[in-house]
C-alpha cells in the first residue's frame, strides 16, 4: 500500500478491509487523490491529510487533475476534515 494511501486510511480510521467513500459522490473511492500534485507543480511538503482526498475512479477522471476543479475539490476535502 502506497504511503499516502496508509495515511489517509490511518487518518480516518479505515481497515484495508472497509468501504471508503468517495468524497464527491458516496460511491466506493478507489483512488486517493493528491489535491496539490507534485508531479504537476503542486506542494514540495511530504503527503498530508489536507493534500488527500478519496475519489472514485470516474470521478478523480472528471474532476481530478483539472485546475477548474481543485478549489471545489478542496472545499469537500476540507469540509470532511472538519466533521471529523
Amino acid at each position: 500500500m502506497k504511503k499516502h494511501t496508509q495515511i489517509y486510511m490511518s487518518h480516518f480510521g479505515y481497515d484495508i478491509s472497509d468501504f471508503i467513500p468517495c468524497e464527491v459522490c458516496g460511491h466506493t473511492a478507489i483512488d486517493i487523490h493528491h489535491l496539490e500534485a507534485r508531479g504537476m507543480g503542486g506542494t514540495t511538503k511530504p503527503d498530508v491529510i489536507e493534500n488527500l482526498m478519496a475519489l472514485c475512479r470516474e470521478d478523480h477522471i472528471k474532476f481530478g487533475d483539472k485546475k477548474e476543479y481543485k478549489e471545489w475539490l478542496k472545499s469537500i476535502h476540507l469540509q470532511k476534515l472538519s466533521t471529523r
